[in-house]
């Protein structure tokens, strides 16, 4: 699938907002894919909007991407991307998933309804929607909820700042000291997954 997302196309920096919910896994992944992409030769940035710190608490994390040195290092409050790793967030207007957002804005959820449902839910009309079961995926990969491994495998069929292999090594790069090799294997065989399963309108 080519990229979509006009900024990626044209070297700018893209700049990825995150919606979750605590134990999710979201500031992790908005700091790995950071990571990731400097041993790439881009520029990477990934940090989260502390709010309560509790389990379940709805947050935010934020990712930039360019190619050039990234000079910002504010909240993102107009992304190029949106990616929600809890659907029931959709329903809650003090979790922003829509705020700063407009034409052109990407939109990946982490749900089993289809990108026209959460099209007409988000009312977001020219924004591209796009959505795959990542707790699903992370269940039968991983042995656990944790959808933030398969978000990223679905960015990458959405955006091609890097390849699926290449965040695999990534990935192999940040778990082989710290977790089995089956966790390994299960975090990779997410990757995978999402990439293909991932849904477009």
């Amino acid at each position: 699938m080519s990229s979509p997302n006009a900024a990626a196309a044209t070297g700018q920096m893209v700049e990825i907002r995150w919606h979750a919910r605590g134990g999710q896994g979201a500031k992790t992944a908005a700091m790995f894919l950071a990571e990731a992409v400097l041993e790439k030769g881009k520029y990477g940035q990934g940090f989260p909007e502390y709010g309560p710190e509790r389990r379940g608490a709805p947050m935010r994390g934020y990712t930039r991407i360019s190619e050039k040195p990234i000079r910002r290092h504010c909240m993102i409050e107009n992304p190029g991307i949106v990616i929600v790793l809890d659907p029931s967030l959709l329903d809650s207007p003090a979790a922003g998933v829509t705020a700063g957002t407009g034409k052109g804005t990407v939109f990946l959820v982490n749900t089993t309804e289809s990108p026209a449902f959460i099209r007409d839910k988000l009312k977001v009309k020219d924004s591209k929607v796009f959505t795959v079961d990542a707790t699903g995926i992370a269940l039968d990969t991983i042995g656990r909820p944790i959808p933030n491994m398969p978000m990223i495998g679905a960015l990458l069929a959405v955006d091609d700042m890097m390849t699926v292999e290449e965040l695999k090594g990534a990935l192999v790069g940040q778990l082989s000291s710290k977790f089995s090799q089956a966790v390994i294997d299960g975090n990779l065989a997410a990757v995978d997954r999402a990439n293909k399963e991932l849904v477009s309108e």
